[in-house]
């Protein structure tokens, strides 16, 4: 999953927007969100492309120190505070559950799982949002939720019809189930940023967390002895790595903040069901995986399932 922190950055970021300029340069911005959805379904392909190369959880480290540390340079560069006290541990927690958890378990899933098959369980974190609220907080979700949820849950079954067979195979099945944990934690860290967002700048934030999560992975995949060396990696890896640096992490998020400032947020909201669409494509194009009426009709299903819950929790 393309788990950047987009739902962070957004929950933190209305005090950066200006309302009065939404109604202006509609023109690009609309080129500017026609950017996200096609930069961050790809984040799918590079990631698929990359740990086929090299252990998955130091590739997701690499990329995210070197994309938090584009934010830190250039936000210490523009004199930004540093956050301060309980920011920190915002940060932190922050860190683990979308970066270290999230982005980290996603990338490890698609060594495991086609990419097309990953960004549609990546997708399906808002339904997360209102099995937590139903066990955690004991609040009764709206009907739409509810319908949303069964819808969402249906379409993934017909994705899956397909692929019971490969249940049984136990490389399969671990990232099918890492890949639907990241999408927990993800949704994990949502609520968390909604009940803890701060006014510290949420970009700066951003870095900070990719940075910190990224020395943690690494870190982690050194102790145990799952790391090669950085010689050892192949251009194919540096490439993805590259790739998911500067037109995932750097270019989609400048591009994503300026569509937010210029559009209306629901209207942003949109990459969230085109990535998957993307994404699936484009792993038929370049990875032959199967585009069979199953996975179409499955996605579909499952994206208006996903589209209900999250109109009816925002």
């Amino acid at each position: 999953m393309e788990q950047d922190s987009k739902t962070t950055a957004t929950a933190s970021a209305a005090h950066l927007l200006q309302p009065e300029s939404k109604s202006k340069g509609k023109g690009p911005a609309l080129v500017a969100l026609g950017l996200v959805c096609f930069l961050w379904g790809t984040t799918w392909i590079a990631s698929r492309q990359g740990v086929k190369y090299m252990p998955a959880l130091q590739l997701a480290a690499i990329r995210q120190v070197l994309g938090g540390l584009c934010y830190i340079v250039f936000y210490v560069i523009k004199g930004a505070p540093w956050p301060r006290g309980r920011e920190w541990r915002t940060i932190l927690i922050l860190s683990l559950f979308n970066f270290v958890l999230s982005n980290g378990l996603s990338t490890w899933g698609v060594k495991f799982i086609p990419a097309g098959l990953a960004a549609i369980i990546g997708a399906i974190f808002p339904l997360w949002l209102v099995v937590i609220a139903l066990v955690v907080d004991k609040t009764r979700p709206k009907p739409a939720a509810l319908t949303g949820l069964a819808i969402g849950f249906g379409g993934i079954c017909v994705i899956f019809y397909e692929h019971l067979s490969e249940l049984f195979n136990p490389d399969f099945l671990f990232g099918i189930l890492i890949s639907l944990f990241a999408t927990w934690t993800w949704a994990v860290g949502t609520l968390y940023t909604k009940k803890h967002a701060a006014s510290f700048n949420p970009y700066f934030s951003l870095g900070l967390q990719m940075t910190i999560s990224g020395v943690v992975l690494y870190g982690t995949v050194t102790a145990t002895g799952n790391d090669v060396s950085i010689k050892a990696i192949p251009w194919q890896s540096w490439a993805a790595i590259a790739y998911l640096t500067v037109f995932s992490s750097v270019a989609a998020f400048v591009a994503y903040l300026y569509a937010l400032q210029r559009l209306p947020t629901a209207q942003v909201s949109l990459y969230a069901y085109i990535n998957p669409v993307i994404a699936i494509v484009l792993s038929a194009l370049f990875f032959s995986e199967p585009l069979t009426v199953f996975i179409i009709v499955g996605t579909l299903i499952t994206l208006y399932g996903v589209w209900l819950v999250n109109k009816a929790v925002k």
